[in-house]
This record gives structure tokens, C-alpha cells and sequence, in this order.
């Protein structure tokens, strides 16, 4: 469960009184003070847990008092509400032990000068300590006492976690990151201190184990027990004790989760401080990974402007090299190719997902093997990227391996949602940098006409021609009333009559005329095909052999999509 500071801890203590290094006074020490001590304190049971650390001190005489606990507590009472007879004794002491108070302290005198055998027998076979005060003591200044070192802990810890805070602050403002804010945590925590990815994914790593193990060889030690994560990614139950702090991100009141602070308790048990340090490190590394990843993307709208700007003519061709070159961009001797992915409208990204994709492409890129300049158009929904050859021999080769690339980036960005199709990936002419300028400008119109068409791993810019023509046509009222006459005859009759003739005229067409291919891809026999080809020449009233005929039913194919 998570605590309401984000800190969640997946195994609590055998003993759930039990807090070591809490914050305050433990029973032993609350019996060393003088408010206690001066009432002759006797243990009668659970000797063995007077390290049970106390949250708060409550003195109280009905015998409903349990109700009124929530754990943690030193209750101080003079035995008015422990009942008259054993059984109400034993189940008072049992509801005490079961709420997890700390210590059960009755003072003798009115009400009892000896406790009964039922109460004492009872706390010990619940393991509650009991204590019996042989003299009178005001239970005003036991709290007071009590109180006061318990604020006194709770201030301690805050100003050990906040010196934590401070020299994670000035190592930030000294030039340090992630590392660095990590280091200084597992240094306090003398554990180490992993940083992942809400899924599980290990992202940076600080601090060693036992034996001054790499932390690397204790995360992969977590490996043993594993359980399924989205993605098909896999991490062990982590061990008792361990300290699991949300990240934030995304901005106040959304309540996600951008990274995850993971301390083992490998070296040592971690006490309540490190995870009151790591709470306050937690928002100092979103403030860090939110400015990285800002950063990151406004570098990648920066290539993605200069390479718009490159398209569009805003920058000369012989300017370009250079600037390219400030951008990171090393050329070669090669020709260059220009390609753009543009994303189906369900996919664009919005705030810091522009960054995640541009990291996922690049680092996907990374393997492609050629230089490579990758930009982002947010406003677009377009991804433009130039590539350096060798030569343009490699171009298609080189363009397969970056479409599966950006795909798989996509992917990666956790964009790619059922339902929602694949983004399409176009790409232009190899050749020098006035080139690299008009194809960066074809590749992307085309991307965006190619919008609908059947799914490819990535499209030629030169074969979209046609469908780019008449993307530009399509509120055009002459692009709607062409298709009309050209195939409306078989629109009407697919939504009035089954089987539907329009695909088999795109098949056909699709071979170019080629029956026995046309009626294999259908899965046809050949008499089926040719009667359904006779019932479209007759529907339209057109021979399907004329050319003229074949060339206005393919463009009308074509235009249909973006007409309907």
C-alpha cells in the first residue's frame, strides 16, 4: 500500500510494534525518564520488546480504549477499565495486543495494588509489555515527557534528511545530476540505491552491496523470483524491508509516476530517516529528470526546425552543412537521405512525449549504422530525420533498417495503442543538400497524403506522386463528383448487394488485369472471378480492357478514400 508520502514498504516488521531507528522513544527509554521512573517501574512481561518504538502517549480508563488507539501508543491507566472479572481482563489486554499499542503501563494503587494473574498471563502470551508503577505518578507529566522526546526525534530526523537535501541540492547546482543525487543517498543509506522506470526498467544504479559488491550484481540478484511486467518486461519481488518512492511527474494534482527510487536493505536495515531522505531526493529527481527532459526536447525541436527550415527554403543549401554540423550531424562523403515518419492522429504525443519518442528513435538509430540527424514537429505529428550513405546503392537497404528502427521507437514511447494505425514512414531521393532540401519537402507532404493507404513498412516518395496530387484535390467538389461517376454504380451496389465488387475491381487492378493472379489473391476460382468482372463492366458500362477505362477506375480508387 502507499503511504501518504509515496514511500511504501512491502513487509512490515514481525513484530508490528516494533520500529528500529524510529523516530523519539522506545519503551526502554520512556522508562528511563524520570516521569516513569519515578513510579518504580516493573516489567511483568515482553521484556524482549522494549525497543518497540512509541508513536504517542495515551492514558484513558474505559474499557472500550482500544477502539480509540491506532497503534504505536504507551498506554497509561490505573485499571478502572480493565473489568472486574478474567475473561473481561484477558480480552482487554488481547484487543490492546492485536490494535499494536507499544507498552501497556497501570499504575497501583485504587484500583488494584497487584494485577491479575488473567491480565499478566494474557500480555505474556500476546507478547504486549506490561509494566506495573508501585507508585503514584502524575500521567500529565509522563506524556509531557514522552511527548517531548518523541517531537524532539521527529525533528532530529527531519534535520538529518534535510542535510541529505542539501548536498543533493549543491550537487545539482554544482553541475551534478542523477548520479550524483544517488551517490549521496546510498552514502546515507549505506545500501545501494536503484533508479528505474515505473515498469521496472533499471535506469541509473549508485552504491554497493555486501562485500563492496557492483550494484549492477545486486540488482540482477533480485532476479531469483520473477513476476510479468507490461511489456513483456520481468523484475524479482524485491527483498523485505525495502524502500519502493514514486517519482513524480507530469505536473501537480495528476498523480503520476515518471521514475521510481528503489533502496535495498542489503547491508543494512533501513531505518525510517533513509526513506524520509529518499522522499525528499524523490523530489529533487523529478525537478532533474523534468528539466532533462525538456531539454532533450527542445533539442529535438531544433533539428526538427532546422530540418523544416531546410525544406522549405529558409536555409541555403550551402549554409547547410554547417549548421548541421553544430546540430551533431557528421555527414560523410556519402549522398544524404531524407525520410519522414508522420504519426496517425491517435498517436501524437503530447507535453514530454515528444522527448520519449525522440530518445527511443535515436537510440533505435543508433544500431542503423549510418550518421543520422533526427528532429521532431510536434505541431505536424512529423518526425524528420536525414541519413548519411555511402553511397545510393545502399538506399533501400538503409531503408529498411530505419523504418523498422522508428517503428520500433514508437513503440518503445508506449505511443502505439490497439486500434490506432502504425505511423507511415516515407522516403525520398538520395542526393546532396538542394536535394536533401525539396525531398525533406516531398517526403513530407506525401507522409501526410499516405495517411489510409494499405500499411507499409515504409513508401517510396516517388511512387505517392498520384496520391499526393490528389490529397491536394480533396475538398476539391470536382474530386468527389469525379469518383462518383467513375464508381459510384459499384458503391451503390456494395451497400445494397452481397459479395461486394468494389475489391475485387482493386485486386484486378492491383495485377493489372492479370486474372489468374487477381483470382488467387481472392481466393476465387476462375469462373467466380470472370462472372463478377462481367457484373462490374456491366454495372459501370465500361469496358475493363480499355486503358482509359483501367486509368480513371484507378485514380477514382484512389480518390475514394479521401472523398468518403
Amino acid at each position: 500500500m502507499n503511504s501518504p508520502t509515496g514511500s511504501r514498504t512491502p513487509d512490515s516488521p514481525a513484530d508490528p510494534g516494533a520500529e528500529p531507528h524510529g523516530a523519539g522513544i522506545t519503551v526502554q527509554r520512556a522508562l528511563e525518564l524520570p516521569g516513569l521512573r519515578s513510579g518504580l517501574p516493573e516489567v511483568l512481561s515482553g521484556a524482549d520488546r522494549l525497543e518497540r518504538t512509541i508513536r504517542w502517549v495515551h492514558a484513558g480508563e474505559v474499557p472500550n480504549i482500544a477502539s480509540l488507539l491506532k497503534g504505536g501508543e504507551l498506554l497509561l491507566t490505573t485499571g478502572y477499565g480493565l473489568g472486574t472479572r478474567p475473561a473481561e481482563q484477558r480480552a482487554f489486554v488481547r484487543t490492546l495486543a492485536e490494535r499494536g499499542i507499544a507498552a501497556l503501563v497501570v499504575e497501583l494503587g485504587t484500583r488494584f495494588t497487584r494485577l491479575p494473574t488473567a491480565l499478566v498471563e494474557t500480555a505474556r502470551s500476546t507478547g504486549l509489555p506490561l509494566v506495573q508503577l508501585h507508585r503514584e505518578v502524575p500521567f500529565v507529566a509522563v506524556t509531557e515527557e514522552v511527548h517531548t522526546e518523541i517531537v524532539n526525534g521527529h525533528y532530529a530526523l527531519l534535520q538529518r534528511a534535510e542535510e541529505v537535501h542539501r548536498r543533493c541540492t549543491g550537487a545539482l547546482l554544482g553541475g551534478g545530476g542523477v548520479p550524483q543525487v544517488l551517490d549521496i543517498l546510498a552514502e546515507f543509506c549505506a545500501n545501494p540505491v536503484f533508479l528505474e522506470t515505473p515498469d521496472g526498467q533499471l535506469l541509473y544504479a549508485a552504491g554497493t552491496g555486501p562485500a563492496h559488491a557492483d550494484p549492477l550484481q545486486v540488482w540482477e540478484g533480485m532476479r531469483g523470483h520473477h513476476r510479468g511486467h507490461p511489456g513483456g518486461h520481468q523484475r524479482a519481488e524485491p527483498p523485505a524491508g525495502t524502500a519502493l518512492i514514486d517519482v513524480p511527474g507530469g505536473g501537480p494534482g495528476t498523480g503520476s509516476v515518471r521514475a521510481r527510487l528503489v533502496l535495498l536493505p542489503v547491508s543494512a536495515s533501513l531505518a525510517p530517516v533513509h526513506r524520509m531522505a529518499a522522499e525528499r531526493a524523490a523530489g529533487i529527481l523529478a525537478v532533474v529528470l523534468m528539466q532533462a527532459r525538456q531539454e532533450e526536447e527542445l533539442a529535438a525541436r531544433g533539428r526538427g526546425d532546422f530540418l523544416t527550415d531546410l525544406a522549405e527554403g529558409r536555409i541555403a543549401a550551402g549554409d547547410a552543412p554547417a549548421q548541421a554540423r553544430v546540430l551533431g550531424f557528421k555527414q560523410g562523403t556519402g549522398p544524404l537521405l531524407p525520410v519522414v515518419m508522420r504519426l496517425a492522429d491517435g498517436l501524437s504525443p503530447s507535453g514530454g512525449g515528444w522527448a520519449v519518442l525522440a530518445r527511443a528513435v535515436a537510440e533505435e538509430l543508433a544500431s542503423v549504422g549510418v550518421p543520422v540527424l533526427v528532429g521532431v514537429r510536434p505541431v505536424e505529428g512529423r518526425v524528420p530525420l536525414l541519413l548519411g550513405l555511402r553511397s545510393e546503392t545502399e538506399r533501400g537497404a538503409v531503408a529498411d533498417r530505419v523504418a523498422a528502427a522508428l517503428r520500433a521507437g514508437v513503440e518503445r514511447s508506449g505511443m502505439q495503442r490497439p486500434g490506432v494505425r502504425a505511423p507511415v514512414v516515407v522516403v525520398g531521393v538520395a542526393g546532396g543538400w538542394t536535394a536533401a532540401s525539396a525531398g525533406l519537402r516531398h517526403a513530407a507532404e506525401t507522409a501526410t497524403a499516405a495517411q489510409g493507404l494499405a500499411d507499409r513498412p515504409w513508401y517510396d516518395a516517388r511512387r505517392l506522386d498520384i496520391d499526393l496530387l490528389l490529397w491536394r484535390l480533396r475538398d476539391h467538389p470536382d474530386l468527389a463528383a469525379f469518383v462518383g461517376r467513375a464508381i459510384g454504380p459499384l458503391r451503390d451496389h456494395d451497400n445494397s448487394a452481397r459479395p461486394p465488387l468494389l475489391p475485387t475491381l482493386e485486386t484486378y487492378l492491383a495485377h493489372a488485369g492479370r486474372k489468374a493472379e487477381t483470382a488467387r489473391e481472392l481466393h476465387l476460382n476462375r469462373q467466380t472471378l470472370y462472372n463478377r468482372l462481367a457484373r462490374i463492366g456491366e454495372l459501370l458500362g465500361s469496358d475493363l480492357d480499355d486503358p482509359q477505362t483501367v486509368l480513371t477506375l484507378s485514380l477514382a480508387l484512389r480518390a475514394r478514400r479521401l472523398v468518403q
